[in-house]
């Protein structure tokens, strides 16, 4: 029987625009950034910091994709800084920068159709409900889960930026059931992505659920049919009758 149920948060439970246009919301978030330390009195080449940033991302991206741990914002930005001989940032402003990268992006994200009739529902079955977000800076995953309205059904709420791993290594999903003292079996994955939501499950010994309303990615192309989830949802609404099979 299903005691407690585990989310992805972006693109299970919020989205974003099919047609959204990745390269310039992330021109747009990367002159964000740049004018936040502007305005802190960092004097930097706009081009050669653009560049050399964007670069660190896209290179820790892929290096957590396949070390399973997770390299956060804040370090990818200090990491930049020391290697342009620019003055080290305090805490304060290396969180007040990065807020300011992210926080165009934070707008663009809506609540899935829904949404908060689905977990009610679940909550008052009496289910246990937790969060699990890969996500490179924590701030981000708390404002986003408070602009929608969400803290109150989850316990515990996991981001990897805090943890320091990522899905799919199993010593996220470990850290959650043993907080629930609940076992894998007895519980469920829902997420969006077959790399990381699937595949994590099935290594912890989880059931999963498949959403795959907003999955439509090159990661989840390349994986389908190597990674098959236990069962397959089109949107969260969908969800209540799914669990029934367990």
């Amino acid at each position: 029987m299903i005691r407690g149920v585990i989310f992805d948060l972006g693109s299970t439970l919020i989205y974003t625009q099919h047609d959204l246009n990745w390269a310039h919301t992330y021109d747009h978030m990367r002159a964000d950034l740049l004018a936040s330390l502007q305005g802190a009195g960092y004097s930097l080449d706009p081009a050669q910091f653009l560049a050399l940033f964007a670069a660190k991302v896209s290179e820790y991206s892929d290096q957590r994709q396949t070390d399973w741990v997770e390299y956060t914002t804040q370090w990818i930005l200090s990491s930049t800084l020391a290697e342009l001989n620019a003055p080290p940032p305090p805490p304060e402003l290396l969180e007040q920068s990065v807020a300011a990268y992210f926080a165009y992006s934070e707008s663009l994200w809506q609540p899935v159709p829904e949404l908060h009739a689905t977990l009610q529902q679940l909550a008052d079955a009496g289910l246990r409900l937790g969060l699990i977000s890969n996500a490179a800076d924590e701030g981000n995953v708390q404002r986003l889960v408070d602009q929608t309205d969400l803290r109150h059904y989850f316990d515990p709420l996991l981001i990897s930026a805090a943890v320091g791993l990522r899905k799919p290594n199993p010593a996220i999903f470990q850290r959650l059931l043993q907080a629930w003292d609940i076992p894998a079996g007895d519980c469920v994955m829902v997420g969006d992505t077959l790399g990381a939501d699937i595949l994590g499950a099935q290594l912890v010994g989880m059931h999963n659920v498949w959403i795959t309303a907003y999955a439509d990615s090159a990661a989840n192309r390349a994986h389908r049919g190597n990674i098959v989830p236990e069962c397959e949802i089109a949107a969260l609404a969908e969800l209540p009758a799914a669990l029934a099979r367990w």
